[in-house]
């Protein structure tokens, strides 16, 4: 389809000849997904389709209480702290963005009054310039009024490096301007394509100024509000105790009419997946239960018990595995796992080759995943447009033999290879989970297999994903040789996602290991791509470069993707709920009932 046969298309959906769901259909057939679809209507100017109404209380609370299973409790409840997905979901529970993503690909308002478009004037100078009209009459827990001022002070506090906040990237090139009490304007350095990600989804939670202006900076880990939240959502802070138990209570004053439903809401951390599948599918002990990473066969035999039912949503997740370039054993300037140091066996391109052809992805989602887990190559692999053609996996392990024959890894006595007095001998983590400890236990047999040995290490999930500075298990310090986990795709666009692979976003000593590039990888041709990619406005150039941007890191084989991810929940069976694939579980919890 022709750029002019589309922007045809645009305007019959804006002069009403042509059904919003029409073209969004059409798109889909060319190789668009719906979240770009509605992106395109979006940049042009045509307003959000308003979603079909499925709320049916007429009155604020009154429900009781809603009991939800995290097998990895949150630690901390702070948005801008929160490296791993347990811990945003924990803190969306107080803290909310201007909008979130429903899984169309619409933005759909909540401390906003209203999406930006260019017809009501919030996209001005092409995209550069973004006008934000916030709601009137919201308040913060404590009582004091929510204003521009609290949005401009969350990009203050975001930015400053010594924050250290894992949102940085989001932030740092972006300039907020208060317009009045209730408008700001976000001012990008040039016109992007990609605007709706300051503020937005998992990243965009608004601090309240007064209570977090004197801890900004240096002093930001010293917040008691990070522990204590105190938000504008639907639920106020009554209890937490990290990696175990939140307790909240209905925000009477809450923003949104009839909304909460449940009079209280209690997070329970700890477990593991398949006990939270048994809890709230088979048991009924609890409403909904969190990343069901549970063998398909299992879960479908649970919810033949009636009490509840698996809620699989698409999106672009990943569970990958990452090869360690640096030395994580080691200290180099004071620090393990140094962007100077080198890896004894992974800094050879031909260890990290090899290793890409022992992992049997098929037979993963074979006999692990079925319906929860897609063998794949690539990085990105939604929206479907930037998904590459260009890589493929194989399980092979006599290429991976030959290869470490050939740079001169030679088998010993006990089977395992070695160059120059050292064994190709990896210690293999990842979260405690029987799903992936399958996972670990299929690399470990094609590994020795061609003279690799995995000594395999599981960290209490609590832990691995864990946002404390203090403990050297969390993922995000990487002081192994190897470690698999998923990481998520908060929005229907990478860009965000993308910046995981830069040098600015290193996981080190000086950020707090907050940096999303856990790997400590670079490359010089990544480093021009993505700045580019920000300011490219035409779809397919743009989507070219994030395709190469995931080649890069996949043919340097510092990362083995395998599997795409769709998000498996559980949900009792008279739960209303409606997920996401592109924002956090709780972004809708404010519209959460119980069927009569």
């Amino acid at each position: 389809m022709q750029e002019h046969e589309i922007r045809d298309l645009i305007e019959d959906v804006r002069e009403g000849k042509l059904p919003r769901r029409s073209f969004i259909g059409q798109m889909v057939s060319v190789g668009l997904t719906a979240p770009m679809a509605s992106m395109l209507l979006m940049h042009a100017g045509v307003a959000n389709a308003a979603p079909a109404p499925t709320y049916k209380p007429t009155k604020r609370g009154g429900g009781g209480t809603v009991r939800v299973l995290y097998w990895q409790g949150p630690t901390l409840l702070q948005p801008h702290f929160a490296n791993g997905t347990k811990d945003q979901d924990g803190s969306r529970i107080f803290y909310e963005p201007l909008a979130c993503w429903d899984n169309d690909g619409n933005l759909i308002p909540i401390l906003a009054s209203e999406i930006p478009t260019r017809e009501n004037g919030g996209l001005l100078e092409g995209g550069k310039v973004v006008r934000w009209r916030l709601k009137k009459g919201v308040t913060w827990h404590d009582g004091k009024p929510f204003t521009a001022d609290d949005v401009v002070f969350t990009w203050e506090f975001a930015r400053d490096p010594a924050t250290a906040a894992v949102s940085s990237g989001v932030y740092k090139d972006v300039v907020v301007t208060k317009v009045d009490s209730h408008t700001v304007l976000v001012s990008f350095p040039k016109a992007t394509p990609f605007w709706a990600s300051p503020f937005v989804s998992a990243w965009g939670g608004i601090l309240p100024k007064h209570v977090f202006g004197p801890y900004i900076g240096a002093k930001s880990r010293e917040a008691p509000a990070n522990l204590k939240p105190v938000g504008t959502g639907p639920y106020k802070i009554v209890d937490f105790k990290p990696g175990d138990m939140i307790r909240g209570e209905i925000n009477k004053g809450y923003h949104m009419p009839n909304r909460p439903y449940f009079d209280a809401i209690e997070v329970k951390g700890g477990g593991d997946a398949t006990s939270a599948a048994r809890a709230v599918l088979q048991t009924g002990e609890f409403d909904m239960g969190w990343n069901l990473a549970v063998e398909d066969e299992v879960l479908k035999r649970m919810e033949q018990g009636g009490k509840g039912r698996t809620v699989i949503v698409p999106s672009g997740d990943i569970e990958f595995i990452q090869l360690n370039i640096t030395d994580p054993w080691n200290e180099t300037e004071g620090e393990r796992g140094h962007a100077k140091s080198k890896h004894f066996a992974f800094s050879d391109p031909a260890v990290r080759e090899a290793m890409s052809y022992l992992v049997d992805r098929k037979g993963i989602q074979e006999f692990i995943y079925g319906r929860t887990g897609i063998a794949t190559s690539n990085f990105v692999n939604a929206p479907s447009r930037f998904k590459s053609p260009n890589t493929k996996y194989e399980f092979n392990i006599d290429k991976a033999s030959a290869l470490l024959d050939q740079a001169g890894w030679k088998k010993g006595a006990d089977g395992v290879r070695e160059k120059g007095g050292k064994k190709l001998k990896f210690v293999y983590q990842t979260s405690v989970n029987s799903l992936r400890q399958k996972e670990q236990a299929v690399v470990k047999q094609g590994c020795q297999k061609a003279g690799i040995d995995l000594e395999l290490k599981q960290v209490t999930a609590s832990v691995f994903f864990s946002s404390d500075t203090g403990n050297p298990d969390t993922y995000g310090k990487f002081w192994c040789d190897m470690q698999m986990y998923t990481t998520t795709m908060s929005e229907p666009d990478p860009w965000v996602f993308m910046n995981q692979f830069l040098i600015r976003e290193h996981s080190q000593k000086a950020n707090k290991w907050s940096g999303r590039n856990i790997l400590r990888w670079s490359n010089d041709e990544y480093e021009k791509l993505y700045p580019a990619s920000e300011s490219e406005l035409d779809p397919v150039k743009r989507a070219a470069m994030f395709i190469r941007m995931n080649d890069l890191p996949i043919k340097d084989n510092v990362i083995i993707p395998i599997a795409s991810r769709p998000r498996v929940y559980g949900a009792n069976n008279k739960l209303s709920i409606v997920l996401s694939g592109w924002d956090l579980a709780m972004s809708t919890l404010h519209d959460w009932f119980r069927e009569a």
